[in-house]
């Protein structure tokens, strides 16, 4: 098993209940692609670097995971189509 981190960039003009959904919505495909979620930090809204869809804020989201080494690819596949996902980054943590 790897160790992976999940960046999920969330729209900020979505509504509490439909961001909820979506993280919950997220930790399911985590689960669907042979991983399992360690920990979740909500960093809450921040300013974006520059400005995606027409939007300067979004909430960040960072889930610690345990997973297969073809985790990464099966995750962006379905985390590309997702609505309210503006980015998402997975990358393999060093021990």
């Amino acid at each position: 098993m790897n160790k992976y981190e999940l960046t999920v960039v969330v729209n900020a003009m979505t509504e509490d209940d439909v961001r909820t959904a979506v993280i919950e919505k997220v930790k399911d495909l985590v689960a669907k692609c042979g991983g399992t979620i360690t920990a979740v930090d909500e960093a809450g809204k921040k300013k974006l670097a520059y400005e995606i869809q027409k939007m300067n804020e979004a909430f960040y989201y960072f889930f610690s995971i345990d997973a297969v080494a073809e985790f990464p690819n099966a995750i962006a596949s379905e985390l590309r189509i997702m609505d309210n996902v503006l980015r998402f980054l997975c990358v393999n943590v060093e021990e």
